[in-house]
């Protein structure tokens, strides 16, 4: 299991949001790429980084502090937030980041999606942000009218090379992961799955660690190791461990 280290990007600070509101904001440093670098030296294997402000506008606003990020880090940067062409997509992968993270176009416009998918084959993975099931695009403002058995096979169908699921009602708020929801998801789906929302201690990644061998392939993780419930190098180490059973 690889444990991601999450640095979300708002008005150019490192901040987390509860449920993704962005009237509820915690600030957690007014760096982000400093952030960045925190967890690299402490032996973070990957980066999630999230463009809030481009999830919000539909357009790239931190581009520049990304690329700074991917250029310091010298591990794979996976990045969501704003993507909704191929000319945004093609320019962060040039910019360094390894993985795209694709929410709205994957819902809302399925053939662009799929021409995304083909111009960068394997770096492109799905967000699937749902509350009570039900799917949310645009920044998770915008009720999809969908859930995610109806989406599952046109986005593999497309290319996806990855899934990030994340339980809405549960990211920020340390309240614990969605256990059926993301067993649900890995059995019903041959594709890596990530889960995101609710990670808090390391109770929660040991909860997870059965669907390990159903398809899960790590956990995001923000505000518990910004506030401290979940000790990183602690996390880091039981998820390595994982790896190498």
């Amino acid at each position: 299991m690889i444990l991601f280290p999450a640095v979300d990007i708002k008005d150019g600070r490192c901040v987390r949001l509860e449920q993704g509101r962005a009237d509820a904001v915690t600030v957690f440093g007014q760096d982000p790429a400093e952030s960045a670098m925190h967890w690299v030296a402490l032996g973070a294997q990957w980066l999630h980084i999230v463009d809030l402000d481009g999830a919000f506008s539909g357009s790239p606003r931190n581009f520049g502090l990304v690329e700074r990020i991917c250029a310091e880090a010298k591990i794979p940067v996976q990045l969501g937030g704003g993507i909704r062409d191929l000319a945004t997509a093609k320019a962060y992968v040039q910019a360094g980041v390894e993985r795209l993270i694709i929410g709205t176009i994957a819902l809302e416009q399925p053939e662009l999606f799929a021409e995304i998918c083909a111009a960068l084959p394997g770096r492109v993975g799905v967000s699937l942000d749902a509350v009570d099931g039900k799917l949310k695009s645009r920044g998770w403002v915008t009720d999809a009218g969908l859930c995610v058995a109806d989406v599952l096979p046109r986005i593999e169908a497309a290319g996806a090379a990855f899934l990030i699921y994340t339980d809405i009602n549960r990211d920020g708020m340390q309240s614990g992961v969605n256990i059926p929801a993301l067993t649900t998801l890995c059995e019903a789906t041959a594709l890596p799955v990530v889960a995101a929302g609710g990670v808090t201690n390391l109770d929660d990644l040991k909860s997870l660690a059965p669907l390990c061998a159903k398809g899960l392939q790590g956990a995001i993780t923000g505000r518990a190791i910004y506030a401290g419930t979940l000790d990183f190098p602690e996390g880091l180490a039981f998820t390595k461990g994982l790896q190498a059973a």
